[in-house]
């Protein structure tokens, strides 16, 4: 599943070509997790002013609007001045002056929603209850230490609740942890205020790391240019049950936690 870093990989990769493009068409596959939520007509001829993005949400801004685009479990968007007829899992085309944005989705999860502002129901269903974004300037630590210590879920499940901090999906969760030496089992409120000050380090780290190396691509992620991410070759734990730890040779184990794998060093990260 495409986590923070690919779909900030994903937006990086086109928001600056389809700046300024008008939308000249919309066409829809199958349907996709949810309704595009408007009539295809509507958007066209509409601006696109840019691309944020918020959470795993992109939020492809317009002179009447926003389309929020979720990546779901297997989807990826490609953006090119000469793409070819949509295939079996091509489930959203957005032609505009500059270019087709397409949808690619073998599994259906993902979406397209249109919605008239920011603040408006559409998109605050989807948003409003997401935690503070781990790159920006209000990740700060206090209050993440606040919010983690009234949790009562093992530290790898308030990581991915995605209502504390938004966007730490389970590959850099358990990277995080590796990094700050914490258990993904142990309680929020045993884990300490210096740990939780690691932790918060290691979230921005790993992260920031993440997007730098272009993502993990650990079956067909790739970014709007089809380019492969490679994180995952560098990860500490995360997929390397069996095998030795990168920094004290014992064996990198996994667990299940929450029907996620969790994979940890029982040597560098204590309970």
């Amino acid at each position: 599943m495409p986590e923070l870093p690919e779909v900030e990989v994903t937006r990086l990769s086109f928001a600056s070509r389809i700046a300024g493009a008008r939308i000249q068409s919309v066409v829809l596959g199958k349907p996709l997790r949810w309704p595009l939520g408007c009539e295809p007509q509507l958007l066209v001829g509409q601006q696109i002013v840019g691309v944020r993005r918020r959470g795993k949400y992109l939020l492809v801004d317009l002179q009447g609007g926003l389309l929020l685009v979720h990546l779901g479990m297997s989807g990826s968007l490609t953006f090119s001045a000469h793409a070819g007829p949509a295939g079996k899992h091509d489930h959203f085309d957005l032609h505009t002056s500059q270019g087709l944005l397409r949808l690619n989705d073998p599994r259906r999860f993902g979406a397209v929603v249109f919605a008239p502002t920011q603040n408006s129901p559409q998109a605050q269903k989807l948003l409003g209850k997401l935690g503070v974004e781990p790159l920006g300037d209000g990740f700060d630590l206090a209050t993440f230490c606040a919010l983690i210590k009234k949790r009562r879920a093992p530290i790898k499940q308030a990581l991915l609740a995605g209502d504390v901090v938004v966007g730490v999906g389970n590959i850099y969760a358990s990277e995080a942890l590796f990094l700050a030496g914490i258990r993904p089992t142990t309680r929020c409120a045993r884990v300490s205020r210096a740990r939780l000050a690691l932790l918060h380090q290691a979230v921005r780290s790993v992260l920031t790391r993440a997007v730098e190396k272009g993502g993990s691509t650990l079956r067909d992620f790739s970014n709007a240019q089809g380019e492969s991410g490679y994180f995952q070759l560098e990860a500490a734990v995360y997929g390397r049950a069996g095998q030795p730890c990168r920094v004290c040779g014992s064996v990198v184990r996994a667990i299940r936690q929450g029907q996620r794998s969790t994979f940890y060093c029982p040597s560098c990260q204590k309970p």
